[in-house]
């Protein structure tokens, strides 16, 4: 017994001589370093799993195939792994992904997941399934071991999913009476063979041509000679199945004559306002996938420009379906879910047909735009830009489409551009009615201030300035200086060196911004609101020095513009000084006929003048046309509607072919019992305002308040008719002279 506790007094001493810290050859303690435990952690499973799904919900599929096992990797690559997923998901319409993920089954190297999943469907709305997520730990991390079950359980094996579309008609676009613009229709392609066109029977072609697709004979004429004697097919134009067979007599006696049926979305008379409306087309293999998830088929056309584009969700109504599940044989093994397709909604514009329809014609074949806009509302009745295009030639049926569209996207003119909104353009002396205001608000200048107008302009040093009649005599015109005028007398006559003189001198007195800051304030170098189409904001500069704010106080220099932001600003004169937002759209009509949206005018601002400036202003423009003197009376003689209007001429990039500028409103609303309305008319690169905007922009005031038009156009042999040689063409020169 003793031995035991001395053997247990040794080990203790032992022990105890151990814990202390050892020394060195000195004496000195030495304190060991402490032992660092590491302890290495398996990593959660399920967020591992919820990141996958999270990658799934975002269609990440690089970063979905980077979490498979090296196992499952082998077994498919990443493009095959990816082209499973999107098949699947576009089959379905995918538009959401729900998910809630259980708790996990784990070992040491294995884990499992049941995750329940919701997948929201365009088209057969929402359905749920229980995926099992099998993972194994490999290097330190979970990974899937995938298998087709684990996009739906029906994919097992092979299989696959499949939609079963059922498309409804795309919705109509109608003019403000109901008229269709726009419609799903039967159409027939017409085409022409010179070769078989009997030459003394040639004008009884173009005529009837003309007649049932709304080309103008002058274009058909023009591609007969272009292929004269030729056996080739030359694209025509399009028109409705019904409108052919009230014609189809007369059209199937003459020879030469090419007829094609198909059947498509038909826009009547090649697009009435074909870029105010727009085009529906195929959709691009680049957006297909995002078509797919929202509800579209693969087959569908959608709208790519114009209210067709603004309008889609209206336009296209809902597509129904069934998603079945194909074998790998195709045989149809079960299906998961289906919906009945939803008719689409119309779309009625404040556009009136016929109208926009004589309004193309009175451009003719001018490059350019025109507008005609209810004076009191906003409301557009007609917007035209020329050179128009054919929207049928979009149709993937029409015989026309594929010759057509290569010249439709080579055509120099550029078609496809609204030149009334998207157009930017020097506005020439119709800015003078701003210039005016702003120097009337200045406190500076009244009505009664006069100005000697000579031909030439010399207050700026070292430089000369020159009138538009100085120019008109330099054609060889004879036109006098316009002498002393009064600032309202300046506007009528336009003349070039008081403005000059205002921009001149309200620079000089510090007001450096005057003219530009009223030019903002008419709604100048910002958009207008339209909303339902593109446009652009134009520019307005402050002058960075004087010659500049010379330029710009007769509309030229930097200062850009749209002919709707003008149309707006010529509106407000008219009505009281309340800029109203263009509107396009009246209301959405339900398949059921009701209105489901119905659009007011609004009113967006109001211009920057007091009234006695106005009426000044006003009482000047009226001057324009019922003045002997006025720089358009000669072109509105005649006339009983009254009308307020401004020439303009601009320099537009090419030498002698300025752009031609003409704006109006009316007031006559109490005898003629209809609305008052404001209209612009712009021709590209032609002359004078006087000489070609005016009289267009008679002609629609005649149209609106007539229905036809009552007056010639100097260079018509008749209406619709231009005489031989064309004043115009397309390529911007003048071929004929104009006359006073």
């Amino acid at each position: 017994m003793r031995k035991s506790w001395i053997q247990l007094l040794l080990i203790f001493s032992l022990l105890t001589a151990c814990a202390v810290p050892a020394g060195n050859a000195t004496g000195t303690q030495v304190t060991l370093p402490t032992p660092v435990v590491r302890v290495t952690r398996t990593p959660d499973s399920t967020s591992s799993v919820a990141h996958y799904l999270q990658a799934w919900s975002d269609s990440d599929y690089a970063g979905m195939y980077a979490m498979l096992t090296e196992t499952s990797r082998a077994k498919i690559n990443e493009e095959d792994f990816t082209k499973r997923y999107r098949g699947a998901m576009n089959a379905m319409a995918l538009q959401k992904l729900t998910y809630s993920l259980g708790a996990p089954t784990t070992s040491p190297e294995n884990a499992s997941i049941i995750v329940s999943v919701i997948y929201t469907s365009a088209i057969i709305g929402d359905f749920q399934r229980d995926l099992v997520f099998p993972l194994t730990l490999e290097n330190g991390n979970w990974r899937i071991d995938w298998e087709e079950g684990l996009i739906l359980p029906e994919l097992r094996g092979g299989n696959s999913l499949s939609m079963d579309y059922s498309v409804p008609a795309r919705g109509n676009i109608n003019d403000r009476n109901g008229l269709p613009f726009v419609e799903q229709a039967d159409a027939v392609a017409f085409g022409m063979n010179p070769a078989l066109i009997v030459p003394e029977a040639a004008g009884n072609v173009f005529y009837e041509l003309s007649k049932v697709t709304g080309v103008l004979p002058g274009e058909l004429e023009t591609k007969y000679n272009q292929f004269f004697g030729q056996d080739w097919y030359v694209p025509v134009g399009e028109a409705s199945l019904d409108a052919t067979n009230r014609s189809y007599g007369m059209l199937s006696g003459m020879s030469g004559i090419i007829m094609t049926d198909y059947s498509s979305r038909f826009y009547d008379k090649g697009g009435t306002a074909s870029q105010t409306i727009g085009y529906v087309s195929a959709v691009t293999k680049e957006g297909l996938d995002e078509y797919l998830r929202n509800g579209y088929s693969p087959e569908a056309l959608v709208g790519q420009m114009g209210i067709e584009k603004w309008g889609e969700e209206y336009l296209a109504g809902k597509t129904g379906g069934t998603l079945y599940v194909l074998g790998p044989d195709g045989i149809i093994l079960s299906f998961i879910g289906k919906s009945d397709s939803q008719p689409a909604s119309a779309i009625q514009l404040t556009l009136d047909e016929d109208l926009q329809l004589q309004a193309e014609k009175a451009m003719g074949g001018m490059r350019g735009a025109a507008i005609v806009m209810e004076r009191d509302t906003g409301r557009i009745l007609a917007m035209v830009s020329n050179p128009k295009f054919d929207a049928n030639l979009f149709s993937p049926g029409n015989y026309n489409g594929q010759s057509g569209l290569n010249d439709l996207f080579n055509n120099s003119n550029q078609p496809l551009v609204n030149r009334a909104t998207q157009g930017q353009y020097p506005l020439g002396s119709v800015f003078k009615v701003i210039t005016m205001s702003a120097a009337l608000e200045s406190g500076t200048y009244t009505a009664a201030n006069t100005y000697d107008c000579q031909y030439e302009f010399t207050e700026l040093p070292g430089r000369t300035l020159y009138d538009w009649t100085w120019e008109r005599t330099q054609a060889g015109f004879t036109t006098a200086p316009s002498g002393i005028l009064t600032l309202p007398e300046g506007l009528m006559r336009s003349c070039n060196p008081w403005f000059y003189h205002i921009g001149y001198d309200l620079y000089r007195q510090g007001r450096v911004t005057a003219v530009a800051d009223m030019a903002r304030g008419f709604g100048l170098g910002s958009p207008t609101g339209i909303g339902t189409i593109p446009e652009e904001a134009g520019n307005v500069v402050n002058p960075p020095e004087i010659t500049e704010a010379v330029f710009q106080a007769i509309g030229q220099g930097q200062l850009t513009v749209t002919p709707l932001q003008v149309v707006t600003f010529i509106a407000a004169m008219g009505n009281g000084g309340t800029l109203y937002r263009p509107q396009l759209v009246e209301k959405i009509i339900a398949p059921d006929g009701s209105e489901n949206q119905v659009f007011k005018p609004e009113a967006r601002g109001t211009l920057p003048i007091k009234p006695e400036t106005m009426k000044t202003i006003q009482d000047a423009m009226r001057s324009v046309i019922a003045n002997p003197r006025g720089t358009a009376s000669h072109r509105f003689r005649g006339m009983k509607t009254i009308i307020y209007g401004k020439t303009g001429t601009a320099e537009g990039g090419i030498p002698g072919s300025p752009h031609s500028w003409f704006v109006a409103y009316t007031d006559s609303a109490e005898t003629s019992g209809q609305p008052d309305i404001a209209v612009v008319v712009l021709a590209e690169n032609l002359g004078e305002g006087s000489e070609y905007a005016a009289p267009i922009t008679r002609r629609l005031i005649e149209l609106y308040y007539t229905g036809r038009p009552q007056s010639l156009y100097w260079w018509e042999s008749a209406f619709d008719i231009t005489r031989t040689p064309t004043p115009f063409g397309f390529d911007g020169t003048l071929t004929a002279q104009p006359q006073p």
